[in-house]
């Protein structure tokens, strides 16, 4: 049994601060909460826990190449079969980008994030190399694979109406065999006839599919001039995608169909800023009925630090309604962690609550610069940093604990 006593704690679903006179583990779940009354201010210098964190985009297989897409565009660093990250993956031994992801998945506990989703280059190897990280570290990798190479060629792309080939077919049954879902770089990658057999597997699989969309225009106005729609449009006809990636660009009109499908969309601001792209419309998606979720997208762009991503989505989502008053910074909070529900299901909630699964974060508010916080979930998006993280768990199994952590043991 473990515990904690005093302290404060983000409960429920809404992420309600509470004062906790006692929280006890026993195994892997959350067996008491004695909670006191809501308290939005930090009255004493003491410890918050908040829920794990789930980053729900991340390509952790180049973060063996930090920066090295430095001043080079989209296509340039990123697209299939030519772009740097590709070139240099294709280089890299096995034992040393194992070694690369297991540090960068230690990295991820040590800044509170228990799981992440992340879009997994290079074919069955790639996905195998990834459970092998995450089974070391005990962080949770949901894994979306990808064919190896890309099945197509320009001209059949172009003409949209060729499906799989029976190599393709067998290459995805063991890529869902290894992989927790689907999904290729973007609608473009493939022939519409494609994309509906993917659906088709995925779901006999019980395998989740999600998908890159409008991370710049380019992705609209390819898929406009072969099949005669939006990146977007197609994705939700053809595909069905439990997850949808980026929305850069999304327009009026896009927006209201994320909305109507009540779409879970991953926001990944920072990585679109370093790339010189435009930067989501997060007001307008919080505004709308789709499920926010947040990334750090690659790690040959971004470190997988959620908090970082936090501070700069609730600043740009300011920025874009204008006033000081808007948005909440729980609803920003919620995008790492209980928006997570929507899409996980199952025994995955992203919120604390007695008889849940204990996978929580234990935040240091005793540190000069939050002891005397006047709104515990604003600080949190905005002020925490990965060295006020005490512990990390994940299932009642400390991921990452700091020195001066001293959790009770009975």
């Amino acid at each position: 049994m473990w515990e904690l006593t005093d302290c404060i704690v983000l409960y429920g679903p809404d992420l309600q601060p509470h004062a906790c006179n006692r929280l006890v583990v026993e195994g892997d779940r959350i067996t008491q909460l004695v909670l006191g009354e809501p308290r939005l201010t930090v009255e004493h210098p003491t410890w918050v826990v908040m829920p794990g964190m789930y980053n729900s985009h991340t390509h952790i297989g180049d973060s063996c190449l930090p920066d090295g897409a430095t001043g080079l565009t989209l296509e340039a660093g990123f697209f299939r079969p030519n772009g740097y990250k590709y070139r240099e993956l294709a280089k890299q031994p096995e034992a040393e980008h194992l070694r690369h992801m297991t540090a960068h998945l230690h990295y991820m506990a040590r800044t509170g994030t228990i799981g992440h989703l992340d879009f997994r280059e290079q074919g069955v190897y790639g996905c195998q190399l990834l459970r092998q990280a995450s089974e070391a570290t005990g962080v949770r990798s949901l894994i979306l694979g990808q064919f190896n190479t890309l099945p197509f060629t320009e001209a059949q792309l172009q003409k949209n109406l060729a499906p799989l080939s029976p190599e393709a077919l067998v290459e995805l049954e063991e890529l869902l065999a290894v992989a927790d879902g689907f999904s290729e770089s973007t609608m473009n990658d493939l022939t519409d006839a494609a994309w509906m057999q993917i659906r088709q597997m995925t779901r006999a699989h019980s395998k989740l599919r999600a998908i890159h969309c409008l991370e710049n225009a380019a992705y609209r106005e390819t898929s406009l001039a072969i099949a005669g729609r939006g990146d977007l449009e197609r994705a939700l006809d053809l595909f069905a995608p439990h997850l949808i990636i980026h929305a850069t660009v999304a327009n009026a009109e896009e927006i209201a169909l994320l909305s109507q499908h009540h779409s879970n969309v991953v926001l990944n601001p920072r990585a679109n800023a370093n790339l010189g792209l435009p930067l989501p419309p997060i007001a307008q998606l919080l505004e709308s009925e789709a499920n926010l979720l947040l990334g750090t997208d690659n790690g040959l762009l971004n470190s997988p630090n959620l908090f970082a991503e936090l501070d700069f989505t609730y600043k740009v989502a300011k920025s874009q309604y204008g006033d000081a008053v808007r948005p909440d910074p729980t609803d920003i909070l919620k995008m790492v962690t209980s928006n997570i529900r929507p899409l996980l299901g199952g025994d995955t909630y992203g919120y604390l609550e007695t008889g849940l699964p204990a996978d929580l974060v234990v935040l240091d508010f005793t540190q000069p610069h939050l002891r005397a916080s006047r709104h515990i979930p604003a600080s949190i998006v905005t002020r925490v940093t990965p060295e006020d993280v005490l512990a990390t768990v994940r299932q009642g199994k400390l991921l990452y604990a700091s020195k001066a952590f001293n959790w009770g043991v009975d």
